[in-house]
């Protein structure tokens, strides 16, 4: 093909519609989702518009302009001299749309299959300011030449701008006598307002702001790698919403001298003093200039493809704050406007008031990661399923951490160079510098994220899509990510260290569509390999952020256009042990250009204010520390107020009031529902079929109906019978083996019994040959043999007078008091049948206390639960409590026993005695309790902790036990937190797990070590360690012993097996396999409980019948942890540490008696002794 020329004659301000043979079409993406096609308009004034300009004076001095177009540099220009002249013409040999594709290329390197079909060029030469006056004849007037290419092809236009290597010669033009700076950008002009007979200001990306240096920095600095050339990709079909920079802003080295490749040009002859004599593309390329309006071209027509914003609308719509107030955050304001309402964050909080935070404070992110990434030349993709995300930044000083779970070995270590994978917090929450604002504050929490990697030199790409879900009712920002394409391969146990680096944000605000943020950087890092060698690598980065923004609100902050984030003291890491990803680094928000650092310390980050206060500002260094809104103190110290304590009646009537750190939520009771206001609680007005019997489940003999709100119920079959809930049938349980095979089965309606044949004993479920005599018993046996005579053989034999024969119990064990009726006295011995020192008494009395029984109890047939039984389960930031309907979990019911706010609550523990909840939090670190009765929660052990896992109450002795897998230790405290003693400290490499059997005082632990798991057991004392279980072992995570059966029993994640031990006989056995990756368990009568991380459900299994019988899933889905029942009575049995056992300080039971211990701190006056 061949390229022709178009001049625009010499005049004041000329537009000349685009015209060659055949009009130049321009096609743009319209408001209906077609294609329509409009003609371009070239004006003098430095810009290309895409419809029929204004007059000058409606845009000059008045930017944006109403009117679509590309600003080149758009300013009042002149070309009446004869001098300044503008070309243009379309072309499409392939000698120029091969030095375009170069420009393209090396601007945007990652992006493959650039070939544009055709491209249109425009030059404007040697034009100079109107109204500045000269010599007279044009010589001597300051004068700068520039030009735009816009290259298009089927998937994507670019548009390309050249200034002036040497330097503009001036910047400003006259503007009704003022000087004004000169723009460039993408102007989008007036939109659809909000409604259809409105409109507002569309879009403006700048690429240069109201600043003279801004300005002047066209012609010396580059996106493209190139000094003075500026590359945009300006439409990528079929989304068309964003302006997107080069992603080269360093110079090539080539580059070094001003005009190292720019192109001189024969065909212009040179001309005096002022005139600028290169420039890239030639305005002509035959051999004599034609000054003709029109120039005709061969009739085929070349669109141009525009660039558009074709997004989503913003939810604000005309109601008015009367019906629509519930939308904006608690803590913003809601303004009426005349096309609608508007929410704006109160003083002390920032946002874009549907979400809003108190400044200062600290931010929590949670969510979950989800994708297939292939990494290196591995074939397959590794899945990633619902993995959690979890972040925090200190706000006041812009310091962001972010940890991704359960991330496999072979996927993990090459994770490391993507710090930018949660790193959009800390642009949301950077520290801002004087005039800037960081994203929260710009567009809130909710948003999409979409960015592109890639990975140099192997050209790996990534592409991360995330949606911002805004603040949840624990002030958790709340994010779902997805992760797509292939990753370079760091091979296992390399570290990686990522160079600081920075970040440009545009940002395209206020239009009928929503709005968009985009930004590109270069990231280098490097690798250290296990052999000690080095690589250094980089990456490109590119992402656009979309959001929604009110239209309406007049006073908005006027927002920077373009930003920079800088980020440094980037941190790196993947644990294998635990299988998580870290991240950590500092952020800060401010000008893209350089100058003096801010010495304030509010902007530096380093005040010393506590993480929730806002750090305010003085003159010069000063500066002042102020408690974020919801906390009191003097801003180096802040405390957080309880809301619901201070001001009782804040939530009003027929509502709870749970106070939350720096804020608090109210919750409507049971029966209410908020009102259209989402404050005042009403009746609410759905019928209960299930109470009022107006359903039709099967009979209450049979079935049971659950109510599930707003008139829905759901219909089950009681335990014992199958069916759908609406016709219940008897389950026939003997035929499907249910007892012993030493038992006989006997069936009734909706429930069996076992019992053991003769010549065996048990329960029926577990029945064992008669059981080899006792100590005791062949004690007995003894004297009675030795006194027995051939001529009374056929009498029950009895000792002599003179001998002493034990008595036992119906187990076998020795009665706890023994009497010898020969001598007249009793006394108490232990289990042993070893006479306790300084019991004996004399005739005809008996000891004054009794000792408690030695020796295993039987399981009755059978065990009825005591109504108000609740399973008591732990999920991050509160503890959930579900009631116990016999052994089936009344799902209807569950609901959240206590909130902890940015807390993740591990193991959990019940005292029966107080009825007081208490659990282990890993983020304190710290041991609490809370009454179930009501009443603060309590910390107890808050000092000397790193992750403490495990915990158990011996309700007896008031003591608690806890596990701390960092320290590596088990330790001993008083249920008040006093008194702590290290029992264990050696052989420990992670252990969690650990019960309490309070009736023998003993203590069973469980660790994890994955070279070495085991199960132990000992004294609560600290005697008698053994090691109880190591074989077929992989995690045991849980652990619980059941005082009826005397069995302890545990879920191994490793295994996926629940398993059962009789301690006494070493008697193992299956319970069920297969789970998937259970955390805790606990026995209650014949079930077993667990929680199960990945289902993030509680499992409820049948010891009797070795099977899962019922799941329990949680309304809001995440991992749970420790688990405990809260029986209505505590278990019956003999108290060695009544009183303290008279111990001055420890009483610590072991079987048969206790020892008094001192604790690790003492203060002189303790006393240890062995009872």
């Amino acid at each position: 093909p061949k390229s022709g020329l178009c001049y625009i004659s010499k005049g004041g301000t000329n537009s000349i519609l685009i015209k060659f043979c055949r009009e130049i079409c321009i096609h743009v993406f319209a408001d209906n989702n077609t294609f329509v096609i409009i003609q371009s308009q070239i004006n003098t004034n430095g810009f290309l518009s895409v419809e029929e300009p204004q007059v000058e004076s409606e845009y000059l001095g008045k930017m944006p302009a109403s009117f679509r177009m590309i600003a080149v540099f758009l300013g009042d220009l002149d070309n009446s001299d004869g001098v300044g002249k503008v070309y243009y013409r379309q072309d499409s040999r392939p000698s120029m749309l091969l030095r375009t594709t170069d420009h393209i290329n090396q601007a945007f390197p990652q992006d493959d299959e650039i070939k544009p079909t055709h491209a249109l060029i425009i030059t404007w030469e040697n034009v100079a300011a109107h109204g500045v006056p000269g010599r007279g004849d044009g010589l001597d007037r300051k004068r700068n030449t520039f030009q735009l290419v816009v290259a298009s092809m089927a998937s994507a236009s670019y548009a390309i701008l050249f200034y002036p290597r040497e330097g503009l010669q001036y910047i400003s033009t006259p503007v009704a006598g003022q000087s004004e700076l000169v723009h460039t950008g993408f102007i989008k002009g007036r939109v659809k307002g909000w409604f259809n007979w409105s409109s507002i200001p569309g879009p403006y990306y700048r690429i240069a702001t109201d600043n003279e240096t801004s300005v002047r920095q066209l012609s010396e600095e580059t996106n493209s790698g190139r000094r003075g050339v500026w590359v945009y990709e300006i439409g990528t079909s079929p989304i068309f919403y964003s302006i997107i920079p080069g992603q080269v802003t360093n110079l090539s080295p080539e580059e070094g001298m001003a005009g190292g490749q720019m192109e001189s040009v024969p065909e212009f002859p040179p001309r005096n003093t002022g005139e600028q004599q290169e420039i890239e593309f030639p305005p002509y390329e035959h051999e004599e200039e034609e000054e003709t309006p029109e120039q005709e071209l061969p009739p085929t027509v070349h669109p141009v493809m525009w660039f558009v914003f074709f997004l989503a609308v913003f939810a604000y719509n005309s109601e008015t704050c009367a019906s629509n107030r519930q939308k904006c955050s608690s803590f913003a304001d809601c303004k009426d406007y005349t096309n609608g309402y508007c929410c704006q964050c109160r003083p002390g909080f920032y946002g874009n008031g549907k979400d809003c935070v108190a400044e200062g404070k600290p931010q929590r992110m949670n969510g979950k990661v989800n994708g297939r990434v292939f990494v290196g030349n591995t074939p397959s993709p590794l899945e990633l399923s619902n993995n959690d995300l979890h972040s925090y930044v200190v706000a006041n000083d812009g310091r962001a951490y972010v940890a991704i779970s359960t991330i496999p070995a072979g996927l993990g270590p090459s994770l490391q160079p993507l710090s930018s994978l949660g790193g959009v917090i800390g642009w949301a929450f950077a520290l801002e510098q004087p005039g800037y604002e960081n994203g929260f504050s710009i567009i809130g929490g909710v948003f999409s994220r979409q960015a592109e990697v890639t990975f140099l030199p192997g050209n790996e790409r990534l592409t991360i899509k995330q949606e911002f879900k805004g603040i949840d009712e624990h002030d958790h920002l709340v994010v779902s990510t997805e992760l797509e394409g292939r990753l370079p391969e760091v091979p296992r146990g390399s570290t990686v260290q990522i160079d600081p680096y920075k970040e440009i944000y545009h940002n395209t605000p206020f239009s009928l569509f929503s709005s968009v943020i985009t930004s590109s950087s270069n990231r280098d890092y490097t690798v250290s390999l296990p052999d000690g060698s080095v690589q250094t690598k980089a990456y490109q980065w590119r992402q656009t952020i979309t959001y929604q923004s009110c239209p309406n609100d007049e006073e908005v902050r006027a927002v920077q256009s373009t930003q920079q984030l800088s980020v440094d003291q980037i941190f790196v890491m993947y644990d294998s042990g635990n299988q998580l990803i870290r991240y950590a680094m500092s952020n800060k928000i401010g000008s893209i250009h350089s100058g003096p650092p801010e010495q304030n310390p509010c902007f530096t980050g380093r005040h010393g204010c506590d993480t929730n206060a806002a750090c305010r500002p003085g003159e010069g260094v000063q500066f002042t520390c102020e408690c974020s809104t919801g906390f009191t103190g003097d801003g180096r110290q802040c405390y957080d107020i309880d809301e619901c304590r201070e001001m009782p009646e804040i939530c009003g009537s027929h509502a709870l009031c749970n106070n939350q750190p720096g804020t608090f939520r109210c919750e409507c009771v049971d029966g209410f529902q908020f009102a259209s206001d989402g404050k005042t609680c009403v009746v609410d007005r759905p019928i209960d079929h299930c109470q009022r019997g107006t359903n039709n489940c099967d009979i209450p003999e049979r079935a049971r109906c659950s109510y599930t709100g707003a008139s829905a119920y759901i219909c089950s079959c009681l335990s014992g019978f199958v069916g759908d809930g609406y016709t219940c049938r008897d389950i026939e349980e003997c035929e499907q083996g249910r007892c012993h095979r030493d038992a006989v089965c006997y069936n009734s309606q909706g429930s069996f019994t076992c019992q053991c044949r003769p010549g065996f004993h048990g329960d029926g479920f577990q029945c064992t040959p008669e059981h080899e005599k006792t100590q005791c018993e062949r004690d007995r046996e003894s004297i009675q043999v030795s006194s027995n005579t051939g001529s009374f053989s056929f009498f029950r034999p009895r000792p002599a007078v003179s001998q002493y024969g034990p008595t036992c119990d119906q187990h076998g064990a020795y009665e706890p008091t023994q009497c010898h009726g020969s001598i007249g006295q009793c006394w108490c011995v232990d289990g042993n049948g070893q006479e306790i020192p300084n019991t004996r008494t004399g005739p005809g009395q008996r000891p004054l206390f009794i000792p408690p029984p030695i020796g295993p109890t039987t399981r009755p047939d059978v065990s009825p639960v005591a109504p108000g039984t609740h399973l008591l389960f732990a999920q991050s930031g509160k503890i959930e409590q579900i009631p116990l309907d016999g052994y089936s979990m009344n799902k209807g019911e569950a609901k959240a026993l206590l909130h902890l706010p940015d807390r993740v609550a591990i193991a959990v523990a019940y005292d029966c005695v107080e009825k007081t909840v208490y659990w282990t939090d890993i983020t304190g670190p710290s041991i609490s309790k809370a009454s179930l009765e009501g009443g603060d929660t309590i910390s107890l052990v808050t000092t000397d902790l790193e992750s403490p896992e495990g915990l158990a109450i011996d309700h007896l002795a008031r003591l608690m036990f806890w596990t701390d897998s960092m320290k590596d230790r088990i330790e001993v405290a008083k249920l008040d937190g006093s008194q702590r003693r290290v029992l264990f400290d050696t052989d420990l490499v992670n252990p969690r797990p650990i019960v309490a059997d309070p009736s023998y005082g003993r203590l069973y632990w469980a660790d994890w070590n994955r070279d070495g798991p085991k199960i132990e057991m000992s004294n609560m004392d600290g005697t008698d360690r053994t090691v109880l279980v190591k074989d077929d072992l992989g995690l045991p995570n849980g652990l619980t012993y059941d005082p009826e059966s005397q069995q302890l029993c545990w879920a191994d994640a490793g295994t996926r097996k629940v398993q059962c031990m009789d301690p006494n006989s070493r008697n193992r056995r299956t319970i069920v396999e297969g789970i998937q990756y259970p955390f805790a368990i606990v026995s209650h009568g014949r079930n077993l409980y667990y929680t199960d991380w990945r289902r993030e459900a509680v499992v409820a299994v049948d010891r009797t019948t070795d099977r899962e019988t019922d799941e329990f899933l949680p309304q809001k889905r995440s991992r749970v942890y420790g688990i405990a029942t809260t029986p209505t009575q505590c278990p019956q049995a003999y108290n060695y540490c009544s009183n303290n056992g008279g111990c001055s300080h420890l009483c610590l039971p072991r079987r048969g008696g206790f020892t008094c211990r001192c604790p690790d701190v003492v203060d002189g006056s303790c006393v240890e002794r062995k009872l």
